[in-house]
């Protein structure tokens, strides 16, 4: 198995696998998907009642901690909020405590404090200890507070996976396709298109024939299909894979952990196998 990164950056990547077939394919699709590691709040206590504060002017102000939402809307929020992740954490069935403890190998905690009138934003959300653990976006809207309302809460986050919960998906349009190319006669209009606009697509350009691939994107691929002088071949042993991540993780640590733990499932198999 040979992997190739076509394109790559902080969020997304496009890569090329050679030597698999469709299972091994869905498999590692599957795994994207499912079993990457991610840092997701999933306890939220909220601080009811009155809440005073000591305004600018030294007078002290009342505040109500309702607000315009209801309390589960608000941790399903926070829940989805996605956060900088580290993965030499443990899962907390993974720690030598109790399940109802938590330490730090396994849980960050969180606070936030915000007085209305304004909206509350994900970066309103702070980490207690290692700022590392931030929200990767802090302009994420939660709900907006009028005059008089606030809202106090605690969180705690934990590691999982996104076979448990939304919350702890890391990837998203997570897909593949085979190797195709096109044989395109060199008489075609369309070839100079191709070579003013996609030359990374072009494989060969000599003789009569140009030899192109869908492998990176192009805009004038699609009207190949339509020609019927254009000649398409698939390689099923070759697939283009392609995914982003919400920011928890880069595509380059999500697709190095992905494919150790697909190894890892994978002997995990064969030495249960009984000869």
């Amino acid at each position: 198995m040979k992997i190739k990164i076509l394109q790559i950056s902080e969020r997304y990547i496009r890569f090329e696998i050679e030597g698999i077939d469709y299972a091994y394919a869905n498999m590692i699709r599957r795994t994207l998907i499912n079993d990457i590691p991610k840092l997701a709040i999933k306890n939220v206590i909220f601080h009811l009642g009155s809440i005073r504060k000591v305004e600018e002017n030294g007078k002290e102000k009342v505040y109500n901690s309702s607000t315009p939402l209801f309390n589960e809307i608000i941790s399903h929020r926070i829940g989805l909020i996605p956060l900088k992740t580290d993965l030499n954490m443990k899962f907390r069935d993974e720690c030598n405590h109790p399940p109802d403890q938590a330490c730090p190998l396994c849980t960050v905690n969180y606070t936030l404090t915000k007085f209305g009138p304004g909206i509350v934003y994900s970066g309103d959300l702070k980490p207690i200890g290692d700022e590392k653990f931030s929200p990767v976006d802090p302009d994420i809207p939660i709900v907006k507070l009028d005059e008089n309302q606030a809202l106090v809460i605690d969180a705690e986050a934990i590691l999982g996976t996104g076979k448990e919960h939304a919350r702890w998906q890391v990837t998203s349009g997570v897909s593949y396709k085979v190797h195709r190319e096109f044989k395109i006669p060199k008489y075609l209009e369309i070839t100079e298109y191709i070579r003013k606009d996609c030359p990374s697509n072009i494989i060969s350009d000599e003789g009569d024939t140009m030899i192109v691939t869908d492998d990176l994107p192009c805009k004038h691929i699609a009207m190949l299909y339509r020609m019927e002088e254009v000649k398409i071949g698939e390689d099923e042993n070759r697939f283009i894979f392609q995914f982003e991540t919400d920011g928890s993780l880069t595509a380059k640590e999500t697709l190095k952990y992905a494919i150790k733990r697909l190894r890892t499932r994978l002997d995990k198999i064969r030495d249960s196998v009984v000869v």
